[in-house]
């Protein structure tokens, strides 16, 4: 492999439309992860002829589909960190915390205050009621980005405060990144620094047993996951042989397969060891879909834009997707509970909550966004990006 030169802004922020299918499997994986919690497909008249392994796959990804995202963000983040100033060290502190608190914040107080009120209201399944817990302290530390820990310490949440467990982990990440970005110039300490934590993934996991909430939502599992894409993103940064590409791509692919559909045979012969399989598996399919769409662009997959809007809708549709998930579940339950044709309730649930996800981003958080970036960004209008790429 050689080392070229630091790619064109106008390539390196096009989309992708690979990545836009992978960030859109990852958020399809948690939806129906929640829906199966409660409606399990083991117990539908799909059991009948779909292989259990293939149902519990399906069913229960959603953590592991959480960290797909978070080596997905790590990667986005970086290459256009990259794009924008050349290198991490030359990183501008300003515009990149401006541009992450326009993506975030709207969506965010939105949500707080939504959840706040429906809290007040009295509304099941949206009541804070566990001893420890309080509607002030979880918006404190939704806030704070610490409501993994607030969760760790006095149990989960109501499932609508649920998610943003790994908002807490990510932007906790990204409020020190630039900033070490800064302060450790040297490229080849810094990389080795992103290498030490992406490889802590399966110690961390092991010294916090014990504490299932905290084991599974604590910062350095999932910041080791985010580490893991930014040295993706470095790494494909070099030009690989088409066969190199070719591999990174089914390797990935085959990785996450294997985590999804034989996690159980994974886990009793490595432990935690299945997690670093999983991010590593994430990196190589985004590097490899990164070489693809750079090096050899060709139109986007027919019949899977549906699956790509998934993708670009992913932030919103991860915040909101719980009122979708509790309001089926509801009716579900009126209507009498057959589980046999529980099965049924899947596609709309998905329908749903991509609508929902779409009517936030087109009335809410894309005007908001745009607003804000104008208003607090100081990058160069030459390198403007869609915010659906961050």
């Amino acid at each position: 492999m050689t080392t070229t030169s630091v790619p064109q802004p106008s390539a390196a922020l096009r989309r992708n439309p690979g990545i836009d299918a992978l960030r859109g499997l990852s958020i399809l994986l948690v939806v129906i992860h929640h829906v199966a919690l409660r409606i399990p497909l083991g117990k539908t008249a799909l059991a009948d002829f779909v292989p259990k392994r293939v149902l519990s796959g399906l069913s229960y990804s959603g953590y592991e589909a959480v960290f797909v995202f978070f080596v997905i963000s790590g990667f986005l983040i970086a290459s256009h960190t990259l794009a924008r100033w050349g290198s991490l060290a030359a990183i501008d502190i300003r515009s990149f915390y401006a541009r992450r608190a326009a993506r975030i914040l709207p969506c965010l107080l939105a949500l707080l205050a939504i959840l706040a009120a429906m809290h007040a209201l009295g509304v099941p399944q949206y009541v804070i009621d566990k001893p420890g817990q309080s509607l002030g302290g979880a918006t404190l530390s939704a806030l704070g980005l610490y409501l993994n820990w607030y969760e760790g310490q006095t149990g989960w949440l109501p499932g609508g405060w649920d998610v943003l467990w790994s908002l807490s982990i990510e932007e906790a990440f990204y409020l020190g990144f630039p900033l070490v970005c800064l302060l450790v110039r040297d490229a080849r300490l810094l990389a080795l620094l992103l290498v030490a934590l992406a490889l802590s993934l399966p110690i961390a996991r092991a010294a916090l047993d014990g504490n299932e909430i905290w084991q599974e939502k604590a910062y350095l599992p999932g910041m080791a996951a985010i580490a893991t894409g930014i040295l993706a993103a470095l790494f494909a940064r070099r030009t690989p042989t088409p066969r190199i590409a070719v591999c990174a791509r089914i390797g990935g692919a085959c990785g996450l397969l294997m985590v999804w559909f034989a996690g159980r045979e994974l886990w009793s012969a490595i432990g935690n060891g299945y997690m670093l399989v999983l991010t590593l598996s994430a990196a190589s399919l985004v590097a490899g879909l990164h070489w693809h769409h750079a090096h050899a662009p060709a139109a986007p997959m027919r019949g899977f834009g549906w699956l790509r809007s998934f993708g670009r809708l992913s932030y919103e549709i991860y915040l909101t997707h719980m009122f979708v998930v509790f309001g089926l579940v509801g009716v579900f339950r009126a209507m009498g509970e057959d589980m046999r044709s529980g099965f049924w309730w899947y596609l709309p649930a998905a329908l749903l909550c991509w609508a929902l996800g779409a009517l936030v981003a087109r009335y809410f958080s894309d005007p908001c966004e745009r607003v804000l970036r104008r208003r607090w960004s100081a990058a160069p209008s030459s390198l403007a990006l869609s915010s659906r790429t961050q």
